[in-house]
C-alpha cells in the first residue's frame, strides 16, 4: 500500500512538475517560433519559414512588401539600442566599482551597524519595481535633476549595486585570507596585497556581478519608464510603445534576440561565478 501512495506520489509530482515547465516556458517557445512566421497580417496563423522580420530590424532587403513592415522607425530602433547600450555599460561600471569595494569593505572591517548597514544593501533587491520607479521619479523632480541618461543611470545604479555587492560578497565568503595575511607578512603593501592576491581570487564574482547588472540594465523596463525622458528612450521601453499600438511581427524577433543576448551573457556570468579560484597546489610544484 505504501509502495502504491509513494509511486502516485512520484506520478503527481512529476506531472506537476511537467506543466510548470510547460507553464513557464511555452509562451517563450511560441515567440521565437512566430519569429520565423512570414504571415504579416496574423502571427498566429503559421504561414511558412521566413526570415524577413529579422532583416528588417537590420534594415535590409526583405520579401515583404511596404504595407507588412510594421516597425517604426529602424533608426528609431538603433537609438534605442544605442541608449540602452550606453546606459547599460556605464551602469554596470559604476555598479561593480562601487559594490565590490562596497563588499571588500564590509567583508574586511568591522564598524558599528554593519548588520543594519548590509540589510539596507538588499533593501533595493527586494523592494517593488514600480515602488522604486516612482521614488526615484519623485527625487529627481524634486532635486531638479532633468530625466534623460543621467537619471536612468542613476536609477538602474541605485539597485544594481546590491546585485554585485551580493555576488562578490559570496566569492569573497569563500576565499581564503591566510593568502592576504601571507602577503602582508612577506612585506607586500596592501594595494599590491589586492592587485597581486585578492583581486585574481574574486576576479570571476567580479565579472560575474558585471554580466548581471548589464544584463538587468538592458532588460529593465518599470523603474525605466518612470525615470526615461523623452530623448532617453531605451529598447524596452521602445519595445512596450511598439506593443501599446498593437502585437506586431517584428516584436517576436526583438524579443528572440533579446531572449538570445541575455542567455548567453547570464551563461557566462553564472560560469565565471562558479568558477573555482586556482589553488596554491601547482605553485608547490614550482
Amino acid at each position: 500500500m505504501n509502495a502504491l501512495l509513494a509511486r502516485i506520489a512520484r506520478r503527481l509530482l512529476g506531472g506537476y512538475s511537467l506543466l510548470f515547465f510547460v507553464f513557464l516556458y511555452l509562451p517563450i517557445g511560441l515567440i521565437v517560433a512566430y519569429s520565423f512566421n512570414s504571415n504579416p497580417i496574423n502571427m498566429m496563423i503559421w504561414d511558412g519559414f521566413s526570415l524577413d522580420w529579422y532583416r528588417s530590424l537590420l534594415g535590409l532587403s526583405t520579401s515583404l512588401n511596404e504595407n507588412a513592415l510594421y516597425i517604426d522607425s529602424t533608426d528609431q530602433l538603433l537609438a534605442a539600442l544605442r541608449t540602452s547600450l550606453v546606459v547599460a555599460l556605464t551602469t554596470t561600471l559604476i555598479s561593480t566599482l562601487i559594490g565590490t569595494f562596497t563588499a571588500l569593505a564590509l567583508a574586511r572591517y568591522r564598524f558599528r551597524l554593519q548588520k543594519f548597514y548590509r540589510v539596507l544593501l538588499f533593501m533595493p533587491m527586494l523592494m517593488p519595481d514600480i515602488v522604486l520607479g516612482i521614488a526615484l521619479l519623485i527625487f529627481f523632480v524634486g532635486v531638479g535633476v532633468p530625466l534623460g541618461k543621467l537619471s536612468i543611470i542613476i536609477g538602474h545604479c541605485t539597485f544594481l549595486i546590491s546585485y554585485v555587492f551580493l555576488i562578490v560578497s559570496a566569492r569573497l565568503a569563500g576565499m581564503d585570507t591566510r593568502l592576504e595575511e601571507a602577503s602582508a607578512d612577506l612585506g607586500a603593501s596592501p594595494w599590491t596585497t589586492f592587485r597581486r592576491v585578492t583581486l585574481p581570487q574574486i576576479l570571476p564574482g567580479v565579472i560575474g556581478g558585471a554580466l548581471l547588472a548589464f544584463i538587468i540594465s538592458m532588460d529593465d523596463l518599470v523603474i525605466t519608464y518612470f525615470i526615461a525622458g523623452v530623448d532617453s528612450t531605451t529598447l524596452p521601453v521602445f519595445i512596450y510603445g511598439m506593443i501599446r499600438r498593437g502585437i506586431k511581427p517584428e516584436i517576436n524577433a526583438i524579443a528572440t534576440l533579446l531572449l538570445i543576448a541575455s542567455l548567453l551573457i547570464a551563461a557566462l556570468g553564472l560560469y565565471l561565478r562558479n568558477r573555482k579560484p586556482a589553488t596554491s597546489q601547482d605553485d608547490s610544484h614550482g
